[in-house]
């Protein structure tokens, strides 16, 4: 009977929470997030791993891509058998024990997203410095009340949010769709796309070509960052079984031939020596680049307005998402009670939101960008790792549970998958071993903190027994 009872409140479609997201909003959601500035820099570390091929670098942002979605699907099919707020969270707790969930709600509630967003706000103010005189500490203090900003009226409700959402998703796609096309229609260079050079680069230095790939789709993977954000809300997506697969498939598919195309187009336009010269003296901006020498000055003002547009996205779909998972964490019973208490009209978890706000300024403060992306990064691709290997575990747990969406080519895929986030968190770690210790010890704090709820929740159960 219990176990019949926990089966429901997994699988149930009921909650408190409104569904105010639709397909759209869900779209918003993931491109919002995923879709930021590194649009305009990332092609150029992308090409630098793979030896300046351009067929191969436009192979590798396919194959980034293909990988994320095979990702985004196991995610979809685990949040359509589990509609569930929380995300990973929820997934971790039933695949292995309550504890793992916790370590990664922990981290994500310390780390992870108010990391993600510290930083986004920071960057996004540093871009801002294009159109006003901004000191160093004056871009510490905007960022700070952008935060503050965003927070505000995300605590209204998750339709003001994901409208707010929407809109900065299509606002954000008009400049980069600007420069894209007029790249596409008006560019008359004619990009090299053969792969001999790259076998030719990969013998003069001691190298093979599926190890420049599999460099470069690291590389690739940093802009696809994000898609997992969308089953923290699922509670809050109308229809979720069948809206929030397509809002993943779509999301991460358009992302993907967005990437490439875009890479494509600054490559019809800029020569490959002028390329090769820029990444050189560490001028990483191709897009920039592209823009200037099409539209002239106005075409940096339009990147830049790109640039802003999107990490305000990433930064307002980071502050809705995020808080789900930390209501999670208290709905299981081993958190704070204020967590899981919705607002009485607004029906949002208000105090997850309000201390997730608190955490992102410490963090603006104490931290600088560089340290802030590393810290993101590290701190969650182990979890990432555990919750691809768990849609195996939960299809042998929970055999008989409804699953709308499974994923493509299982177990092949999964087995692919999880190999290529393996190869990211190592290297990670050990590009910068600072942060990746860092990224250990926090998850062991929460495993500390669990202990010690678990104690004092199984003591009010035995009083009230």
């Amino acid at each position: 009977m219990h176990d019949d009872k926990k089966l429901s409140s997994l699988t149930t479609e009921k909650t408190e929470f409104k569904r105010e997201i639709g397909v759209f909003g869900g779209i918003s959601i993931i491109g919002g997030i995923m879709i930021g500035s590194g649009i305009f820099y990332l092609g150029s570390y992308v090409l630098q791993r793979t030896g300046m091929n351009s067929g191969l670098a436009l192979i590798c942002w396919l194959l980034a891509g293909v990988i994320s979605l095979v990702a985004g699907l196991c995610y979809a099919e685990l949040g359509t058998a589990m509609p569930k707020a929380g995300g990973r969270v929820i997934y971790l707790n039933e695949a292995f024990h309550p504890v793992v969930g916790f370590m990664a709600g922990f981290t994500d509630w310390l780390l992870g997203g108010p990391g993600s967003i510290a930083a986004v706000s920071i960057a996004l103010m540093n871009v801002a410095r294009s159109f006003f005189d901004i000191s160093d500490f004056g871009i510490k203090v905007a960022a700070i009340v952008l935060i503050i900003g965003t927070t505000i009226y995300n605590l209204i409700g998750v339709k003001i949010a994901s409208v707010v959402q929407s809109l900065s998703m299509v606002a954000k796609l008009v400049p980069i769709a600007i420069v894209m096309g007029v790249a596409l229609v008006v560019g008359k260079v004619s990009p090299d796309l053969s792969l001999g050079s790259a076998a030719t680069y990969a013998a003069e230095n001691n190298t093979h070509i599926v190890s420049m790939m599999a460099i470069a789709i690291v590389a690739a993977l940093w802009a696809y960052e994000g898609w997992t954000n969308l089953n923290t809300v699922a509670e809050e997506i109308r229809n979720p079984r069948k809206n929030m697969p397509l809002a993943i498939i779509i999301g991460i598919g358009g992302v993907t031939l967005l990437y490439t195309l875009f890479n494509f187009a600054i490559m019809k336009v800029l020569p490959h020596d002028k390329i090769a010269e820029m990444i050189s003296k560490e001028d990483l901006y191709l897009g920039t680049a592209v823009a200037k020498t099409l539209l002239g000055n106005a075409g940096g003002v339009i990147v830049s307005i790109g640039m802003i547009l999107a990490m305000f996205g990433t930064l307002n779909g980071m502050t809705l998402a995020q808080p789900r998972m930390y209501y999670a964490m208290a709905e299981e019973g081993h958190f704070f009670k204020s967590f899981k208490k919705l607002h009485p009209k607004h029906k949002v978890p208000t105090v997850p939101i309000i201390v997730q706000c608190a955490l992102s300024v410490v963090l603006v403060l104490l931290r600088n960008l560089d340290q802030l992306t590393n810290l993101v990064v590290i701190s969650g691709m182990v979890f990432n790792v555990m919750v691809i290997i768990a849609l195996p575990i939960l299809r042998h747990k929970y055999p008989n549970i409804e699953r709308p969406y499974k994923v493509w080519f299982y177990p092949v895929s999964v087995i692919l998958v999880t190999l290529v986030f393996i190869g990211l968190l190592v290297q990670g770690v050990m590009e910068d071993p600072v942060n990746g210790a860092l990224g250990l010890v926090v998850p062991a704090i929460g495993a500390v903190v669990y202990f010690i709820f678990d104690r004092k929740l199984k003591k009010e159960v035995k009083q009230n027994a």
